[in-house]
């Protein structure tokens, strides 16, 4: 059992827990050797102590590794301690896309082609390498305050292909985005990240899943049978050209989809060309329909059972779908080389990817002169990227401190290496960082081979909340003209401002952001209109009163939150207004 404190392998301290899953617990951890936050994620006990899906979740996740894009969440690192199996990855500190639409509902049409690009971007990447996600949700995107949009759980969700389909609730999470050929027992492809992506671009838009059901059953057998809703029925000015991608992205049958991310990726960045608004509807060149009857009608006999045992008969029926495609491939295989010229084909088409999935162990090169080191690297088959310097009061001036990917760490032949050269111990002298942006002055100090500590400090009562910003310096342990040295460690005080009470009466929030912070501090909320009765407001239809405005609030604004406690919000709801429908599903009538 992971708990705050422990470190794995004696390098990941634990700091916190931030997230459990379906088949790993998620932890923020420090990297004590190259001093920066990551996300951990831990195998759950009873997937560890199955082999052969461990050999898998290893074996996926370090071939994840190799990609590297803006728009991709980097995997660093896979190891075991003490029977503990994890991932490393990059901390990312955002919302996932599920949290973006419960608070908005749904997004703009600029919003949406700007968060498609960057996950095709990221997606054309892995399909260059023939990797297919196999999860793509809302909930396995994360977007970042300044707009990026990153990928999560590459090769993580390759290696639960065939356990989270047998699990009841992970079946429920995903089975809205399944492709058609995966929900008939067929295995993924390409285009199967495709169809999901259609999926999601008309829930951004939207705001409303295609196809909902009962039960895992209902829902898949939707998206074998039914036709895609029309977009422009729910937003009548859509452009055509946007209708399109998502009718192409979303075709029952594959060859009417996208071959890959990168074709998608490029439809997508002229679609709101004035050019393209009245395009002609896009017409299928291919039969939509050709799955197999015989197996429908088993999946529909299958659909009368009880919701828990239905869900496990097609989660069943996927996996063993997988299983059995894998098999049919090995036979082909075994056949081919029956024949010389089938032989030499596949040699053509094999070969590249053998070679390219030979990984090696990084040398360890620490304390080598640079030439040495570039000699010993390319003689392993790396390629030497750049080389940085750094502080370092262990290593001598001009001599290897470390390797990016670290030494010992398995990469492909041909990957790139960054050579990391110590300039020596050199010396800082501290300043007054109060009031300063607190990620600038953490990189300035790290690049110099000091240790930064962010703690957060509590606001004092007397104080205004306003004169803070979270990010912002508010106090140092070491006072400014003290002398530094690589090594030393300095902490840094920012206010402790997310657990106060904001002013929600400046304009810039709305019902939904108050009944999420509400639901986030465990508070119980209650709204009160112009007559001042009391109604309550749920997250489910919150959005209904965001064009109202709130009046004022009866905690007051700077004041420390605590669990449990009650906050009264009045909105600017007239009288009359309390005869609408939507107001008497608040509660006002």
């Amino acid at each position: 059992m992971i708990a705050k404190g422990d470190k794995l392998s004696d390098r990941y301290q634990i700091i916190k827990s931030i997230g459990e899953g379906g088949m790993a617990n998620v932890f923020l951890a420090y990297d004590t050797i190259l001093e920066r936050n990551v996300a951990v994620k831990v195998l759950r006990g009873d997937l560890a102590n199955d082999e052969k899906f461990v050999r898998r979740f290893q074996r996926e996740a370090l071939s994840a590794s190799s990609l590297t894009n803006e728009n991709i969440v980097e995997v660093y690192d896979v190891g075991e301690d003490k029977g503990e199996y994890y991932i490393v990855m990059e901390y990312v500190e955002g919302k996932h896309l599920k949290n973006l639409l419960k608070k908005r509902g749904k997004l703009t049409i600029a919003e949406v082609i700007d968060i498609m690009l960057q996950v095709t971007s990221g997606l054309s990447v892995a399909h260059d390498s023939y990797i297919i996600h196999r999860d793509i949700k809302p909930q396995n995107i994360m977007i970042l305050e300044n707009g990026i949009v990153k990928i999560t759980d590459f090769g993580i969700a390759v290696a639960m292909n065939s356990t989270q389909l047998t699990q009841t609730n992970s079946v429920m999470g995903s089975v809205h985005y399944l492709p058609p050929e995966q929900a008939s027992g067929k295995g993924a492809t390409l285009q199967s990240d495709i169809y999901s992506l259609g999926i999601l671009m008309f829930e951004l838009l939207t705001g409303k899943l295609p196809f909902k059901g009962e039960n895992a059953v209902e829902i898949a057998l939707k998206h074998l049978k039914e036709p895609m809703p029309s977009i422009r029925k729910e937003l009548p000015d859509i452009p055509q050209s946007i209708e399109n991608i998502i009718l192409r992205a979303t075709a029952k049958n594959p060859k009417n989809r996208y071959a890959d991310a990168r074709e998608m990726h490029e439809d997508l960045k002229t679609c709101l060309d004035e050019s393209r608004k009245n395009e002609t509807k896009v017409v299928y060149k291919y039969p939509e329909y050709e799955y197999d009857d015989t197996k429908m009608l088993k999946i529909k006999k299958d659909a009368n059972l009880g919701k828990k045992e239905s869900e496990e008969i097609i989660a069943k029926k996927i996996t063993e779908g997988d299983l059995k495609k894998q098999n049919k491939f090995i036979m082909v295989l075994l056949s081919i080389f029956t024949g010389i010229v089938v032989l030499i084909t596949t040699i053509v088409v094999l070969l590249p990817k053998i070679t390219k999935s030979e990984q090696v162990l990084v040398p360890d090169v620490t304390n080598m002169t640079l030439d040495k080191a570039t000699d010993m690297l390319q003689e392993k088959g790396f390629d030497i990227k750049d080389t940085i310097e750094e502080t370092s009061s262990t290593i001598k001036e001009g001599r290897v401190t470390r390797t990016n990917p670290l030494k010992n760490t398995k990469r492909k032949k041909g990957s790139e290496v960054t050579i990391y050269i110590s300039s020596g111990n050199k010396s800082v002298i501290v300043e007054d960082y109060i009031g300063e942006n607190v990620d600038y002055v953490r990189g300035t100090l790290q690049a110099l081979g000091i240790k930064v500590i962010i703690e957060v400090k509590d606001i004092e009562p007397d104080e205004d909340i306003s004169d803070y910003d979270a990010d912002v310096i508010m106090d140092q342990s070491i006072e400014e003209g003290k002398e530094l040295t690589a090594g030393d460690t300095i902490t840094l005080y920012v206010p402790n401002i997310k657990n106060l009470y904001p002013d929600f009466t400046d304009g810039t929030y709305t019902v939904s952001d108050v009944v999420d912070f509400c639901e986030e501090y465990k508070i119980q909320c209650t709204f009160k209109g112009n007559d001042n009765k009391s109604f309550k407001i749920s997250s489910d239809n919150a959005n209904e009163y965001n064009d109202y405005k709130i009046k004022n609030q009866s905690r007051v604004a700077g004041s420390k939150v605590s669990a449990n406690a009650t906050l009264t919000i009045k909105l600017d709801i007239a009288s009359d207004d309390n005869d609408k429908d939507k107001n008497c599903d608040g509660g006002l009538c």
